[in-house]
């Protein structure tokens, strides 16, 4: 697996004219950051937005079109609140978040180096469901809706050394049924299964048959709703997208062998 929509990016060159900005001041209140013409080396690259290193406690998420970021700020504001492991949200406003910055490696790099077994992994990814959609929906959402993720995956939880396992990448976060939640994080663990190219395809099923065995949440109701949604990410090249169907299907097979009845 590989976490979506993240890449490393290329130092600022010369020509780029946040170059010739005035630097952050480590000194500047979370708010001065917002809109700020130099932010800080750019740390990652995603498919709508750009990630830079503020500084050792900070970084801000900058949408590169005109995307409010406030609706994901405010959905993190209210996990945090109750008591989720996601990181700060310091301040936010039109197309900027400034968040707190984790430190610790993602728990795709834990199991690649064989640090977290599978089985560890599988727990924690159905334990961070459970905890997230125990969260109380925000004010105004219909009743049995939860906070969902959608890209909860091993690319997105951050193993930090203070905080334990922190999970990231809100941008796709909103409300609704519990159940989709869980069959997209199946879907994206069983694209990566059934891609017969992929280094970690032996492990990525052997992780979705965990993750399936120890969830208590069917996926399966929601699960075309999910294939639906992941076929069209943007996010996703051709390839990619190809893989959806088998990728749906294996999970019903999974879940049916897991959880027969």
């Amino acid at each position: 697996m590989t976490p979506a929509g993240l890449a490393p990016g290329d130092p600022t060159s010369p020509t780029d004219p946040r170059a010739q900005a005035v630097p952050v001041d480590p000194k500047d209140s979370d708010e001065a950051l917002v809109g700020h013409p130099d932010p800080g080396p750019l740390l990652a690259a995603g498919t709508f937005a750009d990630v830079f290193a503020v500084d050792e406690a900070r970084v801000l998420r900058r949408y590169r079109d005109d995307v409010d970021a406030t609706r994901e700020a405010d959905l993190v504001r209210h996990v945090v609140s109750h008591g989720f492991p996601a990181p700060a949200v310091l301040a936010a406003a039109a197309s900027d978040i400034v968040m707190e910055r984790l430190h610790g490696p993602t728990l795709l790099q834990s199991l690649a180096a064989d640090e977290t077994s599978i089985h560890d992994a599988a727990e924690l990814l159905a334990d961070l469901h459970v905890r997230l959609h125990a969260v109380p929906a925000p004010a105004g959402s219909d009743a049995g809706d939860a906070v969902l993720h959608l890209e909860l995956h091993p690319g997105n939880i951050i193993l930090t050394e203070q905080r334990g396992p922190v999970l990231a990448g809100w941008s796709s976060a909103l409300v609704g049924p519990a159940a989709l939640d869980v069959a997209t994080t199946a879907l994206m663990i069983a694209e990566v299964a059934v891609d017969a190219g992929g280094v970690y395809s032996q492990a990525a099923r052997a992780l979705l048959a965990a993750f399936l065995g120890g969830t208590d949440v069917d996926p399966l109701p929601a699960l075309d709703d999910a294939a639906e949604r992941r076929a069209q990410d943007p996010a996703l090249v051709a390839g990619e997208r190809a893989l959806v169907p088998s990728a749906a299907e294996l999970v019903r097979e999974l879940r049916q062998i897991a959880r027969p009845h």
